[in-house]
């Protein structure tokens, strides 16, 4: 049977669906510059993606977003699934935060003033793993109803 979309997850979906498809579209018309300071913020925390083209890392990131976001944004795709995409995307983002120099406090996971703006991104997973608990926790409600 297919899960369907809660209410109570609309809210949250809807508010990160358009956060990141917004976003993702956006990169869609980065220049180089930008598509040059995204890539290498990536490589810093991520060395796996140096050998990339700036152009095409900024193109597969809005691809991505733009997918992730329509994904939380359409009730069809059940929580669970939205949730676990949104779970590594905004996991990926955290670990950049946490490998970025400059982004904390000394010694700290506190962000420092330039790392605020990607601490935020916590949020967002913590927004994926209420989506995924939640999904898990009611599907185990259902089932114990139904042997009960």
């Amino acid at each position: 049977m297919a899960e369907r979309t809660k209410i109570r997850h609309l809210p949250t979906r809807l508010a990160t669906g358009a956060y990141i498809l917004n976003s993702g579209l956006s990169k869609l018309s980065a220049d180089e510059e930008t598509s040059k300071q995204l890539h290498g913020a990536a490589s810093n925390a991520y060395p796996q993606f140096e050998q990339l083209d700036p152009k095409l890392f900024t193109r597969a990131l809005a691809v991505t977003e733009i997918a992730l976001g329509g994904a939380l944004l359409l009730p069809i795709v059940p929580s669970r699934l939205a949730g676990l995409g949104l779970a590594a995307f905004s996991g990926g983002l955290v670990g950049l935060y946490l490998r970025s120099p400059g982004l904390r406090q000394e010694g700290s996971i506190r962000p420092s003033p330039e790392g605020v703006g990607m601490a935020k991104d916590v949020w967002m997973l913590g927004i994926a793993l209420s989506l995924v608990l939640d999904s898990r926790l009611t599907k185990r409600r259902k089932k114990a109803k139904s042997s009960g």
